[in-house]
């Protein structure tokens, strides 16, 4: 069994097509007339493709508006509460989306790198044979069980072998088996780390994206409460909304990516211990048998 380094999905490759599906969410479905009562928009279309004509509160005259300031929109759904949300929705839910995605790639990755079976029972019955000194039993294990663990394990087997004819001391052969052993692992280990550094930034960024849009929610919820000629109710909701509709959204991607982290992360930890404990069974036995 050779020792072959992985690639897995590229995190760029992620985040530019996350993007992509956030815009065109943002904009079609939150965006769409349906989410917003009639009397502010037409019936079909939506919401961001025209100006909106409104009289404001305490007003005499009619104005026009961009939609994205959202005062004169009325959302009587969530998906029009979230498009009021603003433009640092769909940066968050790029980042939402993201820890998702890279996710069904780490759980994918990491049981192909796990192998077949259970890895437990594996490194139970490797040590079993090791113990009796069937080393080619050993390997049919590797051979059946697959996946990077197994290929770290028949990399320290072949290197015990490799030993046997060497004229060096025994503590030279030993130490040349947990080499080869650490090689292999160093080969692989990356693979299986891959794109956990992005879900681990993701679950700091998410909450901070939230908490940015918190911010400007309440800027426009005090801008309003400051305007000349009284409070203007409609864009202080506004901001009101802007402001939650972000809090929640960052929160939740926070929390998705730290259960996200924590989980893969612990996998790989098992997959490391498995691979040492083997490690340390292989010298072990090399050691108490020349």
């Amino acid at each position: 069994m050779k020792v072959k380094k992985s690639r897995g999905i590229s995190a760029f490759a992620v985040i530019l097509v996350s993007f992509i599906l956030a815009e065109s969410f943002f904009y079609f479905v939150p965006g769409s007339n349906r989410n917003f009562e009639n009397n502010n928009v037409e019936n079909n279309g939506f919401v961001w493709q025209k100006k909106i004509t409104y009289l404001p509160e305490g007003a005499t005259e009619k104005v026009t508006v961009d939609p994205f300031n959202g005062a004169a929109l009325h959302p009587k759904t969530f998906l029009g509460t979230m498009f009021r949300g603003g433009w640092v929705v769909p940066i968050i839910l790029t980042l939402l989306l993201t820890v998702v995605i890279l996710s069904v790639e780490r759980f994918f990755a990491l049981n192909k790198a796990k192998g077949k079976g259970n890895l437990i029972k594996f490194v139970a019955e490797v040590k079993n044979e090791l113990k009796k000194g069937n080393f080619e039993a050993a390997q049919k294990l590797c051979d059946k069980q697959k996946g990077s663990v197994a290929a770290i394990v028949d990399a320290g087997l072949r290197k015990y072998k490799e030993m046997e004819g060497q004229n060096l001391t025994k503590e030279a052969k030993i130490a040349q088996i947990k080499e080869e052993i650490e090689e292999a692992t160093a080969l692989q280990l990356p693979s299986m780390q891959q794109n956990l550094p992005i879900i681990a930034t993701i679950s700091t960024l998410g909450t901070l994206m939230g908490l940015f849009g918190t911010v400007l929610g309440m800027i426009r919820s005090f801008s309003a409460l400051a305007g000349a000629g009284g409070v203007d109710s409609i864009a202080l909701s506004v901001g009101i909304s802007e402001a939650l509709i972000n809090t929640a959204n960052g929160i939740a991607t926070g929390a998705l990516a730290i259960i996200s982290y924590s989980f893969f992360s612990g996998k790989v930890d098992n997959m490391t211990y498995a691979i040492e404990e083997v490690g340390f069974a292989l010298t072990q036995t090399y050691a108490e048998t020349h």
